[in-house]
């Protein structure tokens, strides 16, 4: 059980999540296999000799058959996302709906609680305490990724052991790959365990045709917007400062750009747009710097900027400088002992030689903190950390050094809204969501189905006319080079520039520039 509750918290506890109207009929629901609605990519299929074939799925009411009592394992995996105890809640409500002595056995610690068969039975008392509530505390979590022969063999020992009929991973892009890999894994050695996969990242970056958005992407966008939305009404009564605010965001803009949306600030990067205008990093400062400086010549020295997390990797001379470091760190063991600032120091000296012209030119002109940051921030691997430098500071500081050029006062202060959403008590639609993609998991392991995606389509309307889909995984799936080797994995999807949302971001975005328009939301999660 859970600290003690707020009076918000508790109130939350009493909130029943709304369903689509079909799941409602879960004892009667039968599965339809749905040919030529998606496939698998040609180099993806060598990978899912079971898997390869696997149909769309949809659900259509029939004659109730009696259930028997199934036996499902659940974990989370990778970073939290608001909703997730509301995915074993509707989990743990749809096995028994199906039979009163289903069981729902819980991983502790992510997928790392799999391979190493840690467990706790999900029982209703301790669970009420964790419905509608934020967080992962309830089973905690973990990035784990089962990939090798070994995990996948600890995995296979786990499940038979416990004799689990389905197990439903909680996860993104990365973690639903992992499934795609288990369900591939038990189905080649007959084991009787479906895996059916969730779409979780507050990121907003699991999303294709079928998936129209992954759970916690609705609660975190509108917690980031109270929180911008306070630093704008800052800004425009204290007249001084010019704030800079990171957001998450590692592989795509989506929560920068619906921040955006829903405080108008003056300023927000998309990533996807500077890379699709091949913007130099000088460029995309000397931009920013005229909008500004055009700003300060009409009496406001002040404003709000938006910075998705991975903004840099999409400025071609950055990634091209990221690119040579990772292959420069990796080749020479001696560059891993850098660990502070001095040390730092010494083998900027050492490095600089080994780079392009370009390359260094661009390195040359990073303040010494992100200097510091590119060869300290790393990764087991000897890869950058993309995600710990702080871009906000360096976008903060070439702007205060051209300013400061041009004979201009400026100040500013950097910021980084990340962990402050990962976990808030989820928005009415999350609570909604995740309630409905338990229940849908539920059905999928009823019927039978392994290695899919469960999905929900339709988000825009009322709850209740949602449709329950399962997609395969392995639709979902391109291959990429990860430690050069072309493996398979789960898609990322970007900013559309084509779509609604940019294009309306498109239309206003000059009017933001030069005005004080910024919408303060407040705390609008429910």
């Amino acid at each position: 059980m859970p600290g003690s509750f707020s009076p918000l918290a508790s109130a939350r506890l009493k909130y029943q999540p709304r369903m689509p109207g079909l799941l409602k009929a879960l004892p009667k629901l039968q599965a339809v296999g749905l040919k030529n609605k998606v496939k698998t990519d040609p180099g993806v299929r060598p990978f899912f000799s079971q898997l390869a074939d696997s149909e769309l799925v949809e659900f259509k009411r029939g004659r109730q058959i009696p259930g028997r009592p199934l036996k499902v394992g659940v974990f989370f995996s990778g970073g939290q996302a608001p909703g997730g105890h509301n995915v074993v809640s509707g989990l743990f409500d749809a096995l028994k709906k199906i039979h009163p002595q289903a069981q729902l056995v819980g991983f502790l610690g992510g997928p790392s609680g799999l391979v190493e068969g840690k467990t706790k039975a999900v029982v209703a008392p301790a669970l009420k305490f964790y419905r509608n509530q934020g967080g992962f505390d309830f089973l905690g979590s973990g990035r784990t990724k089962i990939e090798t022969e070994e995990q996948l063999e600890a995995a296979l020992a786990c499940v038979r052991r416990l004799d689990l009929d389905g197990l439903v991973v909680v996860g993104g892009d990365d973690s639903n790959t992992n499934a795609a890999l288990m369900a591939e894994y038990f189905l080649k050695h007959k084991a009787k365990t479906k895996v059916v996969g969730i779409p979780k990242t507050i990121d907003g970056d699991l999303r294709s045709f079928w998936i129209e958005n992954s759970f916690g992407f609705d609660t975190a966008t509108k917690v980031y917007s109270e929180l911008i939305g306070n630093i704008a009404k800052d800004a425009l009564s204290a007249k001084k400062y010019y704030h800079f605010i990171k957001l998450m965001g590692r592989s795509a803009s989506h929560v920068t750009l619906e921040c955006a949306l829903k405080t108008q600030v003056n300023f927000a990067f998309i990533a996807e747009e500077i890379r699709d205008r091949k913007l130099s990093l000088k460029e995309l400062i000397d931009g920013l710097c005229r909008k500004i400086e055009k700003r300060i010549r009409h009496g406001k020295n002040y404003g709000v900027v938006l910075i998705p997390e991975g903004l840099i990797e999409f400025i071609p001379e950055v990634k091209r400088l990221i690119g040579e470091l990772n292959r420069i760190l990796a080749s020479d063991s001696s560059f891993l002992k850098v660990e502070t600032p001095d040390s730092a120091a010494v083998q900027m000296e050492k490095i600089q030689p080994l780079l392009s012209a370009s390359s260094r030119l661009c390195f040359q002109q990073m303040p010494r903190l992100i200097q510091t940051q590119l060869l300290c921030d790393r990764d087991p691997h000897g890869n950058v950390q993309v995600s710990q430098i702080e871009t906000e500071k360096l976008i903060m500081e070439l702007v205060f050094s051209q300013m400061k050029a041009r004979g201009l006062k400026f100040k500013a202060q950097a910021h980084f809204l990340g962990y402050e959403g990962r976990s808030a008590l989820p928005t009415n639609f999350d609570a909604d969501y995740c309630y409905s993609l338990g229940f849908l998991a539920a059905a999928l392991i009823q019927a039978g189905k392994t290695g899919y995606m469960a999905a929900l389509k339709g988000l825009k309307k009322f709850t209740g006319a949602w449709q329950p889909f399962g997609v395969p995984l392995v639709s979902l799936m391109k291959l990429e080079e990860r430690k050069g080797q072309k493996k398979p994995v789960v898609q990322k999807a970007l900013v559309d520039l084509k779509g609604r949302d940019f294009q309306l971001f498109c239309r206003r975005r000059l009017k933001w520039e030069n005005a004080d328009d910024y919408l303060c939301p407040g705390p609008i999660q429910f």
